[in-house]
């Protein structure tokens, strides 16, 4: 059964053992830096309230925020690609996937998230983008050519942890007019992104 009491005892020993493994790390791109739980339990909440389908995370990383994802899509029926550039963190995540017996409904992708992004004509429900918070701007373009459903939403972390490294992302989409945002205090931040009229 989704988010039983196995599963959050399974995942919060996978968060602590991450945890754990960052604070050895010095160099900042060793470390595993996945979405903090009330962040997770909330991406889980929300994919549950919009009965999500289709779901596009960017940053796989270990996948901790993945299989958080990936058990609320069994409530919906639905289906999660995650995208990842290193091939070992993205192997170790499908390794968990299919400890959880989740890993039938996620699709791994190795790459550059921009690569995905550009060729990507899919429609999604929900978008986490949780990667190189200075590839943004770049990704945005394609990002919300691929938002274009009524309700679809992008949700963006770490925005008031690293808020000047998002800082130029969040103008961007503000000056274009067309979208509301709101942030939330979860977590080390999240950005809702949605669009204020798809038909306009």
């Amino acid at each position: 059964m989704s988010l039983s009491q196995q599963f959050k005892a399974r995942i919060n020993d996978l968060y602590v053992s991450f945890k754990e493994h960052d604070v050895t790390q010095k160099d900042r791109l060793q470390r595993y830096r996945n979405i903090e739980p009330d962040s997770a339990q909330f991406l889980a909440m929300q994919i549950r309230i919009q009965n999500s389908k289709h779901v596009l995370e960017v940053g796989t990383s270990t996948g901790y925020s993945t299989l958080w994802l990936a058990d609320a899509l069994q409530v919906t029926q639905g289906q999660l690609t995650t995208l990842e550039i290193e091939a070992a963190r993205s192997a170790q995540a499908q390794q968990y996937a299919q400890e959880f017996g989740l890993d039938q409904l996620i699709q791994f992708w190795v790459g550059d998230a921009k690569d995905y992004l550009v060729e990507s004509s899919a429609q999604f429900d929900l978008i986490l983008l949780d990667a190189e918070r200075d590839a943004y701007v770049d990704y945005w373009p394609y990002l919300k050519r691929l938002l274009v459903k009524q309700g679809s939403v992008l949700i963006v972390d770490n925005v008031i942890s690293h808020e000047e490294e998002v800082k130029a992302f969040t103008n961007l989409v503000k000056e274009e007019g067309n979208y509301l945002l709101s942030t939330l205090s979860l977590g080390a931040g999240l950005l809702v992104i949605t669009a204020k009229d798809y038909n306009s």
